[in-house]
């Protein structure tokens, strides 16, 4: 079965919310970056709720990235999510290995630690993207996402995320929901909502047993009219390119550009969200430095105009 995110919404509009299917995209993130146990569940995690809330973007272009940055032994984990649902994302410390947490679980929550950040980072193709930045709750992602929601854009939510790794380490299944309370909800509604949201016990429990997300949506909107209105494939999708990693090593400057030129005559360079290796030979490097030299020769004569 392909990954697949769903859309839904109250007929009174006042509820919508967010299911995602992820087993393909968490698997896909484990075998590019080598991930162990705990670190496959935490990029899992993180990448199924940036493909649903890239989904909750307008424009083709945007894009949101969700940053945690805490304590623990893994550094910093990262997801991208686009409009389309697709996603990308890399670990920091991928290798990172903890004993279960004291439920019997894997333990993203001590992986990432509890002192640091969630930063979410949403680029709307304006000058300066928007940032929103608060401490993490516990690490365990699904209640920092659910934190930022209710400080950053007051909007409180529901967030339950879970990814169940096999004993061959592949991803036996992962998926996720959002569910958001838009202005204007009633009390009952509330109500109902609180009262379900009990029955979801675990994500990763409930899909390992043969529910979809559809399924899991309507145990947590039981009593509440709504309507599914979007059905779509997801991915993980890595949109690198030989131009944009040449753009990355015109970044490094002049003087460095030339240092490699010298020293080693050529460079390679690795993406960071998949195993793709980018080699330029010493031609196509002094290229890149001509062009960084053309750019400082026009926007002096600019300024001399």
């Amino acid at each position: 079965m392909n990954d697949y995110l769903i859309r839904a919404v109250s007929e009174d509009g006042s509820i919508r919310a967010f299911g995602c299917y992820s087993k393909t995209i968490a698997d896909t993130a484990r075998r590019y970056h080598g991930t162990s146990p705990v670190a496959t569940a935490a990029i899992g995690r993180l990448l199924t709720a940036a493909s649903m809330m890239g989904a909750m973007l307008k424009g083709e272009e945007e894009i949101i990235t969700l940053q945690m940055t805490g304590s623990g032994p893994m550094g910093r984990v990262m997801a991208v999510g686009s409009p389309d649902g697709s996603v990308k994302g890399y670990v920091g410390q991928p290798l990172v290995d903890l004993p279960l947490n004291a439920q019997g679980k894997l333990d993203v929550g001590g992986a990432i630690g509890k002192d640091g950040f969630l930063t979410v980072i949403t680029d709307l193709g304006l000058k300066e993207p928007f940032i929103g930045k608060i401490p993490l709750v516990s690490g365990e992602i699904g209640d920092d996402l659910a934190q930022y929601f209710a400080v950053s854009e007051q909007v409180p939510s529901v967030v339950a995320l879970g990814v169940l790794v096999d004993k061959d380490l592949s991803v036996k299944t992962s998926g996720g929901i959002i569910i958001q309370v838009m202005p204007g909800a009633l009390d009952a509604t509330l109500d109902i909502l609180e009262e379900n949201i009990k029955n979801i016990t675990s994500v990763t429990q409930m899909l390992d047993e043969g529910m979809s997300v559809e399924d899991i949506l309507y145990v947590a909107l039981r009593g509440i009219d709504y309507h599914i209105t979007e059905k779509k494939d997801v991915q993980y999708k890595c949109n690198c390119s030989r131009e944009r990693v040449s753009r990355v090593l015109a970044s490094v400057g002049e003087t460095e550009l030339e240092a490699i030129i010298e020293e080693d005559g050529k460079a390679e360079l690795c993406c960071q969200f998949c195993p793709e290796k980018y080699e330029f030979n010493k031609e196509e490097l002094e290229a890149i430095l001509e062009g960084i030299r053309e750019e400082k020769r026009n926007a002096k004569e600019s300024e001399n105009d």
